[in-house]
């Protein structure tokens, strides 16, 4: 997480301040951006998975090409999981679809 920071911090333009959503997952702690000056944090309510763009898209990989699956080996998860990523994909639509908030278009 350190290292994305990093990227975000060096990418932001000198004179600009960057705001990083997060999530609740545990690695996201609210002091990881202290030593970064032009990034702040801003971290999701609990339980709001619909203002998290990737969760919707974890749902679709499950219910249309992960769900009652076995696996053999760590390959064989690697290639399902592979697989369905370029099913999901496949649709620019889809993708633009499901990951668009019109609340997060910085563009204006």
């Amino acid at each position: 997480m350190i290292e994305h920071l990093q990227q975000v911090s060096a990418m932001t333009q000198k004179g600009r301040h960057a705001v990083v959503i997060m999530d609740g997952a545990g690695w996201h702690t609210e002091d990881i951006a202290d030593r970064f000056e032009n990034i702040s944090i801003l971290k999701l309510p609990p339980y709001s998975p619909e203002l998290n763009p990737i969760e919707q898209v974890w749902s679709w990989l499950r219910q249309h090409c992960l769900a009652n699956q076995s696996f053999r080996d760590y390959n064989d998860i690697v290639d399902k999981v592979c697989a369905a990523w370029n099913q999901f994909l496949a649709s620019t639509k889809r993708v633009s679809r499901m990951c668009s908030r019109e609340w997060i278009n910085l563009t204006s």
